[in-house]
C-alpha cells in the first residue's frame, strides 16, 4: 500500500470510482432508511447494543487503543474478541484498519495522509474511502504496516474474511427477528457507526479546541467524544497516541476509558498506559 491513497481530491470522478466499496454504501445507507419504517422498541435495544459491541468495544477499545497503539495489554482470547467486534463494523479487517490508522499518525496532516482534510471535508470523511485506493483484502501488502498483527495466523485469516462475522450475524439476527431486525442491527447500526467513526477523520481536524501543541491540526470536539466512546479528544490523542486514556479531565466523557478502568478492576485488562500531563495545560484547558 503507499503511504497514500492513490486517488486525489481532484480524482472524482467514475473512472476512479472503487465500485464495489461504492455499492455496498449505496445499499446499506437504503436499507439504513428502510430500517426506518420498521421500529419497534426490540429492535431499537438490539441497534444499540450491537453498535456498542461493534464500536464501542470493537474500534475504541479493540482497532484503535490497543491493536494500533497498544495503550494496554490483554489476554489472547479477549484480544480476539474485540478484533472480531471492529470487524462488525464494515470498516475491514484489523490490519486493514491498524495499517491504515498508523500510516495516519505518521503523516498526519501532511503528505501521505490517508484522510486529511487539508484535501476536503468530503474526502477526509468519506471521500478516500470511495476513491482512494483501498486495500481491505490485500493482507500481504498491509502487513508492511502492522507486521505485529500480520505475524499472527488469526489476524491473517480475520483481515481476509473480515465480512464473514458480519455476515453470520445477519444470519442470526434474520433467524431470530426477521428482515426488521436485519435492517435495524445489521444495515442501520453499520450506517451510523461509519459516519460517527468518520467524523474522527474529519470533523475532529477542523473544528475544536487545541490543547496541545502538536504538528497536525487535530482537535479535541466533546460532541464527536459523545457519538464515538470518547474519540473525540483527538488532540489529546494525538500528542499522546500510546496513552490509553483520552479524556484526561474530569469533565471530557471518555466511556472507553471508564470502560478499560472497570475491565482493569476485574482483571481482564492490565499495564494501562496513561497520559500524565502537566497542571499548567490542564488549567490553561479549563
Amino acid at each position: 500500500m503507499a503511504a497514500r491513497a492513490e486517488a486525489s481530491p481532484a480524482d472524482y470522478s467514475y473512472s476512479n470510482l472503487n465500485w464495489v466499496t461504492a455499492s455496498a454504501m449505496v445499499a446499506f445507507h437504503g436499507a439504513a432508511i428502510a430500517a426506518l419504517f420498521f421500529f419497534s422498541w426490540t429492535n431499537l435495544i438490539v441497534a444499540l447494543v450491537l453498535h456498542w459491541f461493534a464500536v464501542g468495544f470493537g474500534i475504541s477499545l479493540g482497532y484503535h487503543r490497543l491493536h494500533t497503539h497498544r495503550g494496554y495489554k490483554t489476554s489472547k482470547p479477549f484480544e480476539y474478541f474485540l478484533a472480531v467486534c471492529g470487524t462488525l463494523t464494515l470498516e475491514g479487517g484489523p490490519i486493514f484498519w491498524v495499517a491504515t490508522h498508523r500510516v495516519h499518525h505518521k503523516h498526519s496532516d501532511q503528505e501521505g495522509d490517508p484522510h486529511t482534510p487539508h484535501d476536503g471535508g468530503f474526502w477526509a470523511h468519506m471521500g478516500w474511502i470511495l476513491f482512494g485506493d483501498m486495500h481491505h483484502n490485500n493482507t500481504a501488502t498491509m502487513a508492511k504496516y502492522a507486521p505485529d498483527l500480520a505475524a499472527d495466523p488469526f489476524y491473517r485469516w480475520l483481515n481476509t474474511y473480515h465480512y464473514v462475522p458480519l455476515v453470520l450475524l445477519g444470519l442470526i439476527l434474520l433467524a431470530v427477528g426477521g428482515w426488521p431486525l436485519v435492517l435495524w442491527g445489521i444495515a442501520l447500526r453499520v450506517v451510523i457507526g461509519l459516519h460517527f467513526t468518520w467524523l474522527v477523520n474529519s470533523a475532529t481536524h477542523m473544528w475544536g479546541s487545541r490543547r496541545f501543541a502538536t504538528r497536525d491540526d487535530s482537535r479535541n470536539s466533546w460532541w464527536v467524544a459523545l457519538l464515538t466512546f470518547g474519540e473525540g479528544w483527538h488532540n489529546n490523542h494525538h500528542a499522546h497516541p500510546v496513552s490509553a486514556r483520552h479524556g484526561l479531565t474530569w469533565y471530557e466523557f471518555d466511556p472507553s476509558w471508564l470502560t478499560l478502568k472497570a475491565l482493569r478492576a476485574v482483571g481482564v485488562v492490565r499495564d494501562v498506559k496513561v497520559a500524565k500531563i502537566r497542571e499548567q495545560q490542564l488549567e490553561k484547558a479549563a
